[in-house]
């Protein structure tokens, strides 16, 4: 049994927090923070570094080659590119020189943007249709006249021969973002550098990125890429074969994996993450931390030592039978379904209270498919620790909606103990957060978020008087969130539906299992095993997402041979392809573990 260290820390709060004062709480540590930050697949041989042997290598081999392609993901520095491939003697084309005037752009892409701060509806653009047919033509006919060409930019593959050579340069979503918050990049077609972040991300959600992926998803299945290139950090770019690529992808989606999670502050985050999961402490707090959201997070390839990084949904674009499962595939296509994140506010403040949209608004309103259904599981929790849940009984409906459209307008701080349920809340608590549900966590609690994939859709209700860390108010959704309230979902419905709503399914010496979720109405199943001992798992056809909630390491290993074992630590998510079938997980040291397991319900 490894030792444990407690902690006693007082921290002064933020001032844009819920509160004014300071604030002294303890919460358990493991002796020291075993949490990896950087998991990667091995993949053999070697990256290529730099610009100038990334350009040496692409001439000796395509120098026969008249035109070459260098397609680009939205996000990337393209002038970088341009810089790099000037000294090969060959006339670059820029493919924004080919698109539309930006005035043609902005009203192409209008209706799918719209003018709201934060909600757009999910685009059905072709990228095709951002490019100019007279320019087209004009490009393919000196093409035809045999100059010697290298197309860069997004959707350069479409504009040359389909046997001429292309690579491929990704990026991950979330160095996109750190760029939009620099005022760095150009979105697709636009120059939006001016814009805020928020509308710049809402850009690249509900239509930039979805082009892009078709378009990559396509490349992908074409076999056309010849070579991969890494530039999410721009003094070191990284080139790898597409033969490479495959690999590592492969691997990935037969074996236990994380992917590269990523750590953000928040106006009420905590201070829990930096300890658990040894983050920079010059940070004032970490509010979020996404450890498993495909459409969000990284996979990095160890190429003998070399990490190179890709979006971790180009394996969902190439394997998502194997990491699926062909029934869950079936359903969602190629949209990973279950989101684990990180929710600290530990010496923080309240969440916002918010609701989610209910399937057909989200649906009518956004052009989901589905909708944010979720739930709150503690993997810590100070001694006033609360959850804020359902209404109380017998509240009067429009006087709610009344004062939260004043607070709104910063007529009255809002009331929300007089309406909504404060539940004390404890370690290793899990409440259910169906769609409709009005909630939110408290200060001094550390959540692990288990939900349906969607980003964003949260309608926030009241914020507590604070400001988000702009130094400006957060937006805030009363109108929309009035529409999907369940009104129904009240303090008995809460108490015998969704708070802590366990159910043993076996025991033995060594190993419980427990059924804690989610609500009939989500599509997302959990169960907690605690353990001494081999825990039997399988799969079943479907992928499984896990979290090691309690214990220092446990080992995951697969009966049959099929993967290496797989150390986890504490408070990591993993995966496991539904591929993999049965496999088991281990305590290491020989002390008590929990695991927190969610799966498509079929």
């Amino acid at each position: 049994m490894r030792k444990s260290t407690f902690i006693s820390l007082t921290l002064q709060i933020n001032e844009v927090d819920f509160f004014a004062t300071r604030c002294t709480f303890e919460y358990k540590l493991m002796r020291k923070s075993n949490y990896d930050k950087f998991p990667s697949t091995h993949t053999d041989g070697m990256a290529i570094l730099g610009w100038e042997r990334i350009t040496t290598i692409l001439n000796d081999q395509w120098s026969n080659c008249p035109v070459w392609a260098v397609d680009l993901y939205t996000g990337t520095y393209e002038e970088d590119f341009m810089q790099a491939f000037q000294g090969l003697g060959r006339t670059i084309i820029d493919t924004r020189s080919l698109m539309r005037p930006e005035s043609e752009l902005l009203q192409l892409t209008e209706r799918f943007i719209t003018d709201d701060v934060l909600f757009g509806y999910l685009s059905n653009i072709k990228l095709s249709e951002y490019f100019d047919p007279d320019k087209v033509e004009s490009l393919k006919a000196r093409i035809t006249q045999g100059e010697s060409l290298i197309v860069i930019g997004t959707g350069a593959a479409c504009f040359v021969p389909e046997d001429a050579p292309v690579a491929y340069a990704d990026m991950a979503r979330w160095e996109i973002q750190q760029r939009f918050r620099r005022h760095e990049v150009k979105a697709l077609g636009i120059d939006n550098r001016q814009e805020e972040p928020s509308r710049q991300y809402k850009r690249g959600l509900f239509n930039d990125w979805i082009i892009c992926d078709r378009h990559k998803d396509l490349l992908i299945q074409s076999g056309r890429i010849l070579y991969w290139i890494d530039s999410n950090q721009r003094q070191e770019p990284k080139m790898i074969s597409d033969q490479q690529f495959r690999q590592g992808m492969d691997r990935t989606s037969r074996k236990p994996f994380r992917v590269v999670p990523f750590f953000d502050p928040a106006p009420w985050g905590g201070q829990w993450m930096k300890e658990v999961c040894d983050l920079p402490r010059e940070q004032v707090n970490y509010g979020w931390c996404f450890d498993c959201v495909p459409e969000e997070n990284s996979l990095y390839l160890n190429l003998d030592g070399v990490l190179v990084e890709f979006p971790s949904q180009d394996l969902i674009l190439m394997y998502s039978r194997n990491v699926l499962g062909e029934q869950v595939w079936a359903r969602f296509g190629k949209d990973f379904p279950i989101r684990f994140d990180f929710l600290d506010t530990m010496g923080g403040g309240n969440l916002s209270l918010q609701v989610h949209p209910t399937n057909e608004f989200a649906h009518r309103e956004f052009g989901l498919h589905y909708t944010q259904d979720e739930s709150y599981y503690l993997l810590d929790a100070g001694d006033d620790a609360v959850v804020y849940l359902g209404l109380k009984e017998d509240i009067d409906e429009r006087q709610m909606i009344k004062d939260l459209r004043a607070a709104q307008r910063g007529e009255i701080s809002f009331d929300a103990e007089k309406y909504v349920n404060k539940i004390p809340a404890k370690k290793h608590d899990h409440y259910l957060i169906p769609a409709g549900t009005i909630h939110c966590s408290g200060a001094n609690s550390m959540v692990l978020e288990i939900s349906s994939t969607p980003n964003i859709f949260t309608f926030k209700l009241w914020d507590w008087n604070r400001l988000g860390l702009d130094g400006k108010p957060r937006p805030i959704n009363v109108e929309r969130g009035k529409q999907v309230i369940q009104w129904n979902r009240t303090t008995e419905w809460v108490n015998k539906n969704i708070r802590n709503h366990f159910e043993v399914l076996s025991q033995e010496d060594g190993i419980m299992e427990e059924r804690t979720g989610l609500h009939p109405n989500e599509f997302i199943e959990t169960r907690r095993h605690t353990f001494t001992k081999a825990v039997e798992h399988n799969t079943n056809g479907g992928v499984n997402v896990l979290n090691l909630v309690d214990g220092y390491e446990a080992v995951v290993e697969s009966p049959e041979g099929k993967f290496e074992p797989f150390t986890v630590h504490y408070a990591e998510t993993f995966i496991i392809p539904a591929c993999v079938g049965r496999y088991t997980i281990t305590p290491l040291g020989g002390e008590e573990c929990k695991t927190i397991k969610a799966y498509v319900r079929l």
